[in-house]
């Protein structure tokens, strides 16, 4: 077995320095082969998720490449996320890789809902896009990003507001009272299914854009009214957000995935729980990362702007990422260079990593 040498980098932000405490707002861990530097390296990261110990980095590094699990200072603080400041802060960890661990090629792992984030730093280092959100400063950081070499989407959502969207429960009457429902769009009322019917499906997903449209119309309208006060944003909670049908109903794009079940569970029971994406949110945090008008943490338009050789994996298993999405991913690339994979495992693909590792190393390999 290759030895694996661990590495903490805590660095800087362009935004902000270390915390009082000490803590920098930029961390990571990087594996590599003990020996001579690796020459190639993946970074990974994700909007609020610690990915410093990523499941694949002690394998890659086996395999003889880096790996930088990085985090932004958003890590554990989903409410509080900006994108372009996330990609001023994923821009430092590629700069290290470059310019103090000796690497010449950088690959952009984008796993889980990293995928939509690692492809919105390649669209911007490639062609600036990413505009500030309502009433906040340009960040100069994010003019003169340091492109990737490769990309590879493992277990991707297609996007933060897509996924919150096709999670969400529309029969929600009052954003306030987490028992509100409207029985017509129940899904957990047995009178609609499972199965459900393409009718329901249908009044179902049209309600769900339309409550994401009312909370960013009621984001806007907030923000606006805190104009000229002492207050530039507030916290707001959101319920219900594991009703997705396909969660519930498996013959709603059949795969290997468990039935009724999702990343928390039963849906039924995690739908009225309190771990949920979004689940406390700013108004500019809203409008930042989970609205569908606003948000730039859509995949589709950056994936447009990658062209990068491409690697897509998706785990038909996965209890929250189906067919359609790593399809869409796939399709959304703009690289005539791209593949697309599949694994039968489920989204943290537990069983499969080393098989995983396998795939990727070689790929990455051939290019």
């Amino acid at each position: 077995m290759t030895e694996v040498v661990r590495e903490f980098v805590g660095l800087p932000s362009p935004l902000i320095g270390r915390a009082g405490a000490g803590g920098h707002p930029c961390q990571g861990v990087y594996h590599r082969p003990a020996g001579n530097p690796p020459k190639t390296a993946f970074i990974a990261a994700h909007y609020n998720i610690d990915f410093s110990e990523h499941y694949l980095a002690e394998h890659l590094a086996a395999r003889g490449y880096g790996f930088l699990g990085w985090n932004t200072r958003f890590r554990g603080a989903e409410a509080y996320f900006l994108l372009d400041h996330a990609l001023a802060e994923i821009g430092v960890g590629v700069r290290w890789l470059k310019e103090h661990a000796g690497v010449e090629r950088v690959v952009l792992l984008g796993n889980s809902g990293g995928g939509s984030l690692m492809s919105a730093y390649q669209s911007q280092a490639v062609e600036p896009n990413v505009t500030p959100v309502a009433g906040m400063r340009p960040v100069a950081a994010i003019e003169d990003l340091p492109a990737a070499d490769l990309y590879v989407a493992l277990a991707a959502h297609s996007g933060r507001p897509e996924v919150l969207t096709a999670w969400m429960d529309p029969s929600v009457t009052d954003e306030n009272d987490v028992l509100s429902v409207d029985p017509d769009l129940d899904p957990f009322n047995p009178e609609h299914g499972p199965p459900y019917s393409p009718e329901f499906q249908a009044r179902y997903r049209a309600a769900q854009r339309a409550r994401n449209e009312r909370i960013t119309d009621w984001a806007l309208e907030r923000l606006d009214a805190l104009k000229g006060t002492r207050a530039r944003d507030r916290v707001f909670t959101l319920n219900r957000t594991w009703a997705d049908l396909r969660m519930i109903d498996p013959t709603i794009e059949p795969s290997d995935r468990r039935p009724n079940w999702c990343y928390q569970g039963e849906p039924a029971k995690a739908n009225y729980g309190v771990f949920g994406i979004g689940a406390l949110c700013t108004l500019r945090t809203w409008l930042s990362m989970w609205s569908l008008r606003t948000s730039q943490c859509i995949a589709a338009p950056h994936l447009a702007r990658i062209t990068v050789p491409s690697l897509v994996i998706h785990a038909t298993a996965d209890e929250c990422v189906y067919d359609s999405d790593a399809r869409a991913v796939f399709g959304a690339i703009a690289a005539e260079d791209k593949r697309l994979e599949f694994v039968k495992d489920g989204h943290y693909v537990l069983d499969s990593r080393p098989q995983v590792a396998d795939m990727i190393a070689a790929w990455v390999a051939e290019h």
